[in-house]
């Protein structure tokens, strides 16, 4: 005849009653005695015995959380479940390119995803986030994040913003030399020009470079999404050489140097890039309406390739590569 301890371990690993996944909450404080009475009374497992099991086994000190029980698992597993917290786990993605109010927009979208910074400015927003950034954009790394139930936009963003700080840290570090950045935010911003005007990895560097000798020869950058940034929800669509005359901090046709703040969350590419830019001579570059672009040592040159490109749009003009 077998033990109790015996017979318990051997009922431990037998399924228990469930047919379909079965969703499981366990509130915070709640003891495993309690669930083990709601499990019973669902009629999924056997109260007493399952509580005995996780005494002699020492596994009595569960987690709260969203659980999602298959069928076939095991009074057992279940229980390892509940000690380890495998929770259910949600996906958070931040795309890269999205300003920091698009990515926060879309968290705000997301299930189960608690909205705590909404309808806050970024002085409130930062106190709850631990930050003491004076401006949000570009410190967030585009990603893909995970969160379980009951967590908020605080747990992923401060995710989003320690994973950005490492990457800068690491990518600065290794930064080629004689660069015109007084500071790892100088690259940060660059970087986030260079996302915005190019969805071509093999580009990024080219368009670093440009934007990197512009700066050393003392040119204005002269780039269009810089322009759209500062003019926020004036934007419609279509820039027009009136946006290009108006006085902003980030018109980089009207101010020199870098804009004061990135205008989007940079990705990994297009950070190294800033700091790892081509060693070529080109000083323009313009759309060629398939995606990528057409590079230019002169204004000539760039003139004749704008007259080409840009001035007889042909059908089907585009900004981003056609899908493979």
């Amino acid at each position: 005849m077998l033990g109790a301890r015996s017979y318990l371990l051997q009922w431990a690993e037998k399924p228990l009653a469930i047919e379909h996944p079965v969703q499981l909450e366990v509130p915070k404080g709640q003891s495993l005695i309690a669930l083990a009475n709601k499990l019973e009374r669902q009629g999924l497992l056997h109260a007493r015995a399952w509580v005995s099991y996780a005494r002699i086994t020492g596994q009595t000190q569960i987690k709260a959380g969203e659980y999602a029980v298959a069928p076939g698992t095991s009074a057992a597993g279940l229980l390892q479940q509940l000690i380890e917290g495998e929770v259910v786990q949600y996906v958070a993605q931040i795309i890269e390119g999205w300003t920091y109010y698009q990515a926060l927009q879309h968290l705000h979208s997301l299930e189960f995803l608690e909205p705590r910074l909404a309808g806050l400015d970024w002085e409130a927003q930062s106190q709850l986030l631990g930050l003491h950034e004076p401006h949000p954009e570009g410190w967030f790394f585009p990603d893909t994040y995970h969160y379980q139930k009951g967590d908020s936009d605080v747990t992923v963003l401060r995710q989003a913003y320690a994973k950005q700080q490492q990457i800068l840290a690491e990518l600065w570090a290794a930064r080629a030399p004689n660069l015109p950045y007084d500071s790892p935010y100088d690259a940060l911003i660059m970087a986030s020009i260079v996302e915005k005007e190019t969805a071509i990895d093999a580009e990024r560097e080219q368009i670093a470079g440009v934007f990197v000798r512009r700066l050393q020869k003392g040119m204005r950058l002269q780039t269009d999404p810089t322009v759209i940034y500062g003019l926020g929800e004036r934007y419609a669509g279509n820039i027009t050489r009136k946006h290009l005359a108006q006085h902003t901090p980030y018109n980089t046709y009207r101010i020199n140097g870098l804009p004061p703040t990135p205008i989007a969350l940079p990705g990994r590419r297009s950070l190294y890039a800033s700091l790892h830019p081509d060693a070529g001579s080109s000083l323009y570059f313009v759309a060629k309406g398939d995606g990528y672009h057409q590079f230019s040592d002169t204004l000539e040159q760039h003139n004749a390739a704008v007259k080409k490109y840009q001035y007889r749009r042909r059908a089907g003009y585009r900004s981003t590569p056609e899908a493979p």
